[in-house]
């Protein structure tokens, strides 16, 4: 139903909507009119991002959209990220600087999972926010995020939890009540870290290899960077089909290869280096043995000719008539002002070379983006327009320039040790559970004035405070602590921290709870009642009898009898069997056991045969505690360093136990 409403956006998309908080048009021409010089001016002012960006799979877009459906007019788009969830991400990012640039802005965004944004900030939500509760409730609007509230007792402002709001009646709140409807700090942060490091972070995502390549896909490469994308998407989806076409290599013969440097995405890249292929022996394309200092440039053009040649094979060729310069598209020139308006050119002196590379690349994102005809070109048939329309390669001129190559990037990233998997995980989960301990502790190290003393007593304190993150007691008493606590019909809720939630006392509260404990009326947990049949016969014959409340107090206490007893003969059972040998008895027992006392085991103690007299020996408590550790501890070690069930428990109770040291 959920997926009905968000209009059933596909896996692996992202899609994103811009409203006008106040439409300045009365009339539906001029909204329109509006919305699309906006998306002209919105494209100039991200244009210095997008231009170096290199997408997944598609790019970004926007237009015009009209109303429909009770969704106002907006201009907007969706993109579908693929493995890369960066796209979906640096999404995020492009809507929160577009928002703080055009004030009178508010986006939302959303993919096949909803509320995307909630949910990397779902440990600081308030339990009225939900999925079922959060449509149309959250927004980006001047750079930062909003959530419509829900009125209370402090703040009557925001929407009923029980309604859906309109798009329309969301905008209103926003700039009328810009303050309340401000996610809280912690929400806020939670966003702001996934986001941080933009745009530097761009750069960063980047990998340039040194690769063997045909002299065509290194022209095509050089003119047109992301259509690497298509290319390493074709090769890593390929199928025996497409293979076929790689049989001759029509397009991109083998012996025009030359070495040239290549930009991918990290996601692009590690599809490709992963990838195990060995190319057919008709093809013409033969590998380096591994021990050639080239072999992975060789391995690398090989497979990226693989994906060229089989984007090119699915395409017809394009008419060789070349297309109208973009200088005759009359918003060439409005498009080109805003450009050197936010800085695009970077003070480069007009008809340098630097100053010709930027405006190529803004003549191709602006055929692609801004002046793009519905009938868009495929990848393939993109490079054989390239192929047909560029002048004549000069294979020697190429093959020079191969000892004038940047260096090429270390692809270590791709090894990530234990260590650093410990690290990203504690950075994801961002040390929630023991974040008290950590503040005092970092409290102290700012506060820190000098002096030998003082710093030996300050790494005395924290090594007692880490040894306390795994005492045995703590985990102990962390286990009650998540049994006794309260969870709704939703799923079972972890208690929370002393030191990550602030002591607070409430007098209602405390009162209620006073009554509950000392009322009159004797209040029975589920499992100490009997089954609902045997009450609902006792209800036909004891109709009148029900009411008094001295009966109730009865019933009540013959269910307790009644448990007491069940649960006597269900020890009488188990102590015929060798069962309470697995558990740890207390240490007074203990002690007893030592000095000759009877062993708890039954098999002496109780006879097998119906008709004897019970034993007046008593059943010997257990160490719950103990019992309880040592079995915690024992599923630890079956684990062996993997993820479990002990393992994934005490992490969200906050408990943290060393590695394992001792083999035995």
């Amino acid at each position: 139903m959920e997926a009905l409403q968000r209009g059933g956006i596909q896996e692996d998309m992202v899609q994103y909507k811009l409203f006008l908080v106040q439409p300045q048009g009365s009339t539906l021409q001029q909204t329109e009119e509006h919305l699309t010089q906006l998306v002209e001016e919105i494209l100039a002012k991200v244009a210095p991002l997008l231009i170096q960006y290199i997408w997944q799979h598609q790019s970004f877009n926007l237009k015009y959209h009209p109303e429909k459906g009770g969704v106002p007019a907006h201009i907007g788009g969706s993109i579908q990220f693929g493995d890369n969830v960066e796209d979906e991400w640096f999404i995020v990012y492009l809507l929160q600087q577009i928002t703080e640039a055009f004030p009178d802005l508010a986006a939302r965004v959303e993919d096949n999972d909803g509320e995307f944004l909630l949910i990397e900030a779902a440990d600081y939500l308030p339990k009225w926010l939900n999925p079922d509760t959060s449509e149309n409730r959250v927004f980006l609007y001047r750079g930062g995020l909003h959530i419509l509230p829900s009125p209370s007792k402090s703040s009557p402002v925001g929407v009923s939890r029980d309604k859906v709001p309109t798009v329309a009646e969301a905008t209103t709140l926003l700039t009328a009540h810009r303050e309340v409807c401000q996610a809280s700090p912690k929400v806020c942060s939670a966003l702001r870290k996934r986001l941080e490091g933009y745009p530097e972070k761009i750069e960063g995502s980047l990998h340039r290899a040194h690769c063997f390549v045909p002299s065509g896909i290194a022209m095509v490469l050089t003119q047109r960077p992301d259509l690497i994308a298509p290319a390493v998407l074709a090769f890593y989806l390929r199928d025996p089909i497409d293979l076929q076409a790689c049989r001759s290599f029509k397009t991109f013969p083998p012996h025009t290869r030359v070495l040239t440097s290549v930009t991918f995405t990290r996601c692009l890249y590690a599809q490709l280096q992963q990838q195990q292929f060995t190319p057919d022996r008709r093809s013409g394309f033969t590998l380096t043995p591994p021990s050639d200092p080239h072999y992975k440039a060789h391995e690398l053009g090989m497979k990226l000719a693989h994906g060229f040649e089989i984007l090119c094979s699915k395409c017809r060729l394009p008419s060789s008539e070349p297309d109208a310069p973009v200088s005759c598209n009359p918003q060439w020139k409005g498009f080109m002002e805003s450009l050197k308006k936010n800085g695009f050119f970077r003070d480069e002196m007009d008809g340098s070379a630097h100053y010709r590379e930027l405006t190529r690349s803004a003549e191709n994102f602006f055929k692609q983006s801004v002046a793009s005809k519905s009938s868009t070109l495929s990848p393939g048939e993109e490079v054989l327009q390239l192929l047909n329309t560029s002048s004549p390669l000069n294979l020697e001129e190429m093959k020079k320039q191969e000892s004038q190559l940047p260096p090429e990037d270390s692809d270590s990233w791709l090894d990530i040790t234990t260590q650093d998997l410990e690290r990203m995980l504690e950075e994801r989960s961002g040390g929630r559970a023991d974040v008290g301990s950590q503040k005092s502790i970092s409290s102290k190290q700012t506060q820190r004035v000098g002096g030998a003393e003082e710093r030996r007593k300050e790494a005395e304190d924290d090594k007692e405070k880490e040894e306390a993150g795994y005492s045995l007691v703590a985990v102990s008493q962390g286990m009650k602590n998540f049994l006794n606590a309260m969870s709704s019909h939703e799923g079972a809720e972890l208690p929370w921290s002393s030191s990550t939630q602030p002591f607070s006392f409430e007098p209602d509260s405390m009162a209620s709870a006073l009554d509950r404990l000392l009322g009159t009326t004797d209040e029975l947990d589920s499992d100490d009642l009997d089954d609902e049949e045997d009450d609902d016969e006792e209800d036909d014959d004891e109709e009148d009898e029900v009411g008094s409340p001295g009966h109730a107090q009865m019933n009540g206490t013959d269910s307790l009898d009644g448990l007491r007893k069940y649960m006597d003969q269900m020890d009488q059972e188990l102590m015929g069997t060798n069962i309470g040998q697995s558990f740890n008895v207390t240490n007074h027992n203990k002690a007893g056991l030592d000095n000759g006392g009877p062993h708890p085991s039954a098999t002496d103690s109780f006879p097998t045969h119906e008709g004897m007299e019970e034993t007046e020996e008593e059943i010997q408590p257990l160490d719950v505690d103990l019992n309880l550790v040592a079995n915690l501890l024992e599923s630890l070690s079956c684990q062996a360093g993997l993820a479990g069930p002990a393992s994934n428990l005490l992490q969200s109770l906050g408990i943290h136990l060393p590695p394992n040291s001792d083999p035995s």
